[in-house]
């Protein structure tokens, strides 16, 4: 058993080790889709996507809720799992900008729009 602060309450509560309970076999996917008018870089699942827009750095994870941004220069990280679900694998792809949108465990950034 694990002690962590519940989130909405900020009380102490008691749950089961993390590890034990989600297996990384079994960690939720979204569907990640990265293009642009010429070239698709990315169109698999992964299990989170990262990026930074005018406020700062951010992640997606599944579940996240609708987002619609605009991305800065620098690199995307998409994280997730081989064919098989065997290795984990990290893939960076440098960008100039581009609009990215999430919506029901999907993700689509449109670069050199």
């Amino acid at each position: 058993m694990v002690m962590r602060q519940d989130a909405s309450t900020g009380q102490m509560v008691e749950t089961e080790d993390e590890t034990s309970s989600h297996p990384k076999s079994n960690r939720p996917l979204m569907h990640v889709k990265i293009y642009s008018p010429f070239v698709t870089y990315y169109d698999a699942t992964a299990e989170s996507i990262s990026g930074e827009n005018v406020t700062g750095p951010f992640d997606i994870l599944p579940h996240h809720h609708n987002f619609i941004t605009l991305l800065k220069a620098g690199e995307l990280v998409i994280r997730g799992k081989n064919v098989g679900g065997l290795l984990e694998h990290q893939l960076r792809i440098r960008i100039s900008g581009g609009l990215m949108h999430v919506k029901a465990d999907r993700v689509v950034v449109f670069l050199d729009v």
